[in-house]
């Protein structure tokens, strides 16, 4: 599970109760590993162990990675020099640099949760806790690890603790807290590169409302989306719209029961539809895939069985070539989380059971990218010191 500390309990309730309820210098490469559910399992012949982490080199990557110019980048949420956790370099091949260890001053961000974004040769990312408030910041860091904070959260009435990571519209940085703002439940805020943030929308002001936006934004033509894990009509969370000057509407308030509850990730658009899921809910309470149009109008596409099948995604999906392929935490053969696809119709597959312990990784709470036809993730355990794992899996 998820190490909370006690300030991100921002929405009076731990996100580890739904958790719960759900449920410097190189470093050389290591070597390869091996609607109701209507899964199947494939065998592991496509899927490779890249890089095991451990200690001082980082350690329980939540994040997920991007891709820039052939190198992956990263964050861990512990280990590093002062273990705070780090933000890193990894080659395809495993060859792992360190590029900051947060920590390394009394102001300085702690325990990034949040994958970094790659603006004009510039990364940017948050971490929950940390900076002059001890709130939050946000950062940029230099592909050679020059790291420099530009934001601490923490006002009267500004956003604190962001878990999600940054996205770039044209230039801007848009992105979510988990709490704070006007009324406690969250935020939606825009920030320049150079840390002028300014706060767009505070969620929680009505019933209706959603709180604890967990998840980073989706751009659609201008407008953003994104989810809640919290609050809606049924407090179950919800799928939201918001413009960039600060309108907010919720387009879906999740009802739990058969329907899904509780949306960690954030949405993807295929074709003018959106798709996410949701970590519990479901009719066997392990989760669902589900599709919303702009309008509203939601369809539980798959709902996780909680065995093989896997259970409690808390990863957004990808798009490959019209199907769509995601991470379960838990469930598999060996009750590690699995990697799945899926099509628009509801038809799931599992890709990979992980085995954990050292000879694979386990429980993956990030989702995948796709470079150049490979995807690749990270596990926040396993892998050959048990303390996370980066692999690459070839559909």
């Amino acid at each position: 599970m998820r190490r909370l500390n006690p300030s991100r309990c921002a929405v009076n309730v731990c996100v580890s109760a739904i958790l719960l309820a759900g449920c410097g210098g190189s470093q050389s490469p290591i070597g390869a590993s091996g609607a109701m559910p209507q899964s199947a399992e494939s065998g592991p012949a496509t899927y490779r162990l890249v890089y095991g982490f451990h200690g001082r080199r980082g350690s329980f990557p939540y994040a997920g990675l991007i891709h820039v110019n052939g190198t992956l980048y990263g964050t861990t949420y512990d280990g590093g020099a002062h273990g705070y956790g780090t933000a890193f370099s990894v080659s395809t091949t495993g060859t792992e640099k360190v590029l900051h260890s947060f920590g390394a001053g009394s102001d300085d961000g702690l325990q990034p949760y949040a994958s970094l974004i790659d603006v004009k040769g510039t990364l940017y990312g948050t971490t929950p806790t940390g900076g002059a408030n001890g709130n939050g910041v946000m950062f940029s860091l230099t592909r050679t690890g020059g790291e420099k904070l530009i934001h601490s959260f923490g006002g009267p009435s500004d956003g604190v603790n962001p878990e999600a990571a940054l996205i770039d519209v044209n230039g801007k940085l848009y992105g979510t807290t988990s709490g704070g703002g006007r009324h406690y439940g969250g935020t939606v805020f825009s920030a320049t590169t150079s840390g002028t943030e300014k706060v767009l929308y505070s969620f929680g002001g009505g019933s209706a409302d959603g709180t604890g936006p967990l998840a980073s934004l989706l751009d659609v033509g201008g407008t953003l989306y994104g989810t809640t894990i919290y609050g809606g009509a049924s407090g179950h969370g919800t799928v939201f719209s918001v413009t960039k000057g600060g309108t907010e509407r919720v387009l879906y308030s999740f009802a739990g029961g058969t329907d899904g509850a509780n949306p960690y990730a954030s949405l993807i658009d295929v074709n003018g539809t959106l798709y996410g899921t949701t970590l519990n809910g479901g009719a066997n309470g392990d989760g669902i895939v589900f599709s919303v149009t702009a309008a509203g109008e939601e369809q539980v596409l798959y709902t996780f069985a909680g065995g093989s099948d896997g259970a409690n995604p808390n990863a957004g999906l990808l798009d490959v070539k019209g199907l769509l392929y995601g991470t379960t935490t838990y469930g598999g053969a060996r009750g590690y989380g699995t990697i799945f696809s899926v099509t628009t119709t509801g038809m799931e597959q599992v890709v990979h059971s992980f085995l954990g312990r050292s000879v694979d990784g386990a429980n993956p709470y990030a989702g995948l990218i796709n470079a150049n036809g490979t995807l690749y993730g990270t596990t926040r355990i396993g892998g050959t010191h048990r303390r996370g794992a980066v692999f690459a899996f070839t559909p």
